[in-house]
């Protein structure tokens, strides 16, 4: 195993699955009438179904965990391209490390968790619980991003901002079609990733601006916040639907109490949708339940499900399923970007 090389390892790629060739509906409807997850992830599927219907809601979806690597990119691609979602927050690595790295043409390879990783490491393979990927193409997106950043005016961004740079960097050179970050430019769809400095960016903006010191970008983190804000503001009535927990999960849902805090009022949550596999019982806010964030002032439980599922398997069947049962068409385009590439206070008078 020591004497294996990069080659040895990178293979077999990662396919992302397609909603598009798989109808579920029938499948999801059946689990309406049995138990445990398969009746919960269901009514979720159901209510994001409702959430699509409703055309006065804007969904926000939130991303955390590992999951483009795994064959979910092309899910989020087409949720973008059919307008089943309005806007994203995500951590770093689902949009940096995974959407963009693959847009720059490298790839995720198939690979076990039986794998020695010290030999790994000698060959500069990075491993992700059973997929793979190049050290070495990874260092590539890092200094793409560094590229990116220095060919901008030196002054704090939000991430939402910087990340529609990079999408205009891959309107003239991405590798592949299903890029959400493209995608998510094209259509002025914004994209925050309020831990930005946790990913491949980080490490980008740290070369940056090790080597520009005296004038550089930022990533203004209460930027985000205030973004966000103004995007539920403008939104009115908003649906979360959340793959994973962590900061996306409790950033989207603060966006309520913020406007609380700026003493503008808005209405909670009015659906929300939470397919994680994390336990409550410790307190942390990733398997915190939706009931409990009504609480808060941030989440209506009259449309809200927890499913307690890993996301390979039930993200693609709730999506399929929405997606097929076509509440998304004539569903109009919110971009987003658009207003907020205007000044808070034209926000402010709307």
């Amino acid at each position: 195993m020591a004497n294996m090389k990069k080659s040895d390892y990178l293979r077999g790629t990662v396919e992302h699955i397609d909603i598009t060739k798989h109808n579920v509906v029938a499948l999801v409807d059946a689990m309406e009438r049995t138990a445990f997850q398969a009746r919960n992830l269901a009514r979720a599927a159901e209510i994001y179904d409702q959430m699509l219907a409703d055309k006065g809601c804007s969904v926000i979806l939130c991303l955390a965990g590992s999951l483009f690597s795994a064959g979910l990119k092309k899910i989020v691609y087409d949720l973008v391209q059919c307008n089943m979602v309005d806007a994203i927050v995500s951590t770093g690595a689902v949009i940096v490390d995974q959407d963009f790295f693959e847009a720059l043409g490298f790839k995720h390879y198939l690979g076990t968790p039986f794998s020695d990783d010290k030999a790994l490491r000698g060959a500069r393979v990075d491993r992700i619980y059973d997929t793979c990927i190049d050290e070495d193409e990874l260092g590539v997106c890092d200094q793409t991003l560094s590229n990116i950043a220095g060919s901008l005016q030196p002054r704090p961004y939000s991430s939402r901002e910087f990340i529609a740079e990079m999408g205009k960097y891959l309107s003239k050179r991405s590798k592949v079609k299903d890029s959400v970050v493209l995608a998510a430019y094209q259509k002025g769809l914004p994209i925050f990733v309020p831990a930005f400095s946790d990913c491949s960016a980080g490490m980008g903006l740290l070369h940056h601006q090790w080597h520009h010191p005296d004038a550089h970008v930022s990533i203004d983190s209460a930027k985000d916040f205030v973004e966000l804000t103004r995007l539920k503001i403008e939104a009115k009535d908003t649906g979360l639907l959340m793959i994973g927990g962590g900061v996306p999960k409790n950033f989207a849902q603060d966006a309520v109490v913020a406007c609380e805090m700026i003493q503008h009022e808005v209405r909670m949550h009015k659906y929300a949708i939470q397919i994680t596999v994390a336990d409550e019982r410790d307190g942390a806010l990733s398997g915190s339940t939706l009931k409990e964030a009504c609480s808060w002032g941030k989440v209506d439980t009259t449309h809200e499900q927890m499913v307690f599922s890993e996301a390979t398997i039930a993200f693609p069947l709730l999506a399929g399923y929405a997606y097929h049962k076509n509440s998304w068409k004539h569903r109009p385009e919110r971009n987003f970007n658009s207003i907020l590439d205007e000044s808070p206070l034209a926000t402010a008078r709307r």
